[in-house]
């Protein structure tokens, strides 16, 4: 099942790669056109908005499958393996109630929305708003393996920490004077 999650957040960066691709160009060829042409690509500020909140959502279902979220250790780091375990599964369970909370909050606004259109685009809005339902769906899939795993035991100790180490040096903090 994790094989064919990382291929999904493979295709999902795919993806996001294409959006982003997208979104540089349109923004450029309107900023080149504007002052160079006194012309403008009308669809460029609507598309790209819309194709930076899909990048949004489609970023953290990757991160979240990476472990690359935000997180502290500090006290987790500290219990003994059991309350480890314990700590992701609450953890787990929480995030999946916080998926299904974004799922019926976008389905609703999808409801709402599917007659309406964009301004410029005139898409329905309703493919704004399905941006939350893809994240929350794919997210509880991964959360749901991620905690099948651990019920089963498939997880090492490393891994019951939901979080991974940054790559950058720690920044020194001065100290208060006292």
């Amino acid at each position: 099942m994790q094989k064919v999650l990382d291929g999904y957040c493979r295709l999902l960066g795919i993806i996001m790669v294409a959006f982003l691709a997208i979104m540089v160009v349109l923004v450029f060829g309107n900023v080149v056109l504007r002052y160079g042409f006194n012309s403008g690509i009308t669809v460029s500020e609507e598309l790209s908005r819309w194709l930076f909140v899909w990048i949004t959502f489609l970023g953290a279902v990757v991160a979240l499958n990476e472990g690359s979220h935000l997180g502290t250790d500090m006290l987790v780091s500290r219990l003994p393996v059991f309350g480890k375990k314990v700590c992701l599964g609450l953890t787990h369970l929480l995030m999946l109630f916080i998926c299904w909370l974004l799922f019926k909050g976008s389905l609703d606004q999808v409801k709402v929305n599917i007659d309406s259109t964009s301004a410029v685009m005139e898409v329905s809005m309703a493919v704004f708003y399905s941006a939350g339902m893809v994240c929350a769906i794919s997210a509880a899939v991964i959360l749901l393996n991620q905690l099948w795993r651990l019920v089963t035991g498939q997880l090492t100790e490393e891994q019951l920490i939901a979080i991974r180490e940054s790559e950058e040096e720690p920044i020194d903090v001065p100290q208060p004077l006292r």
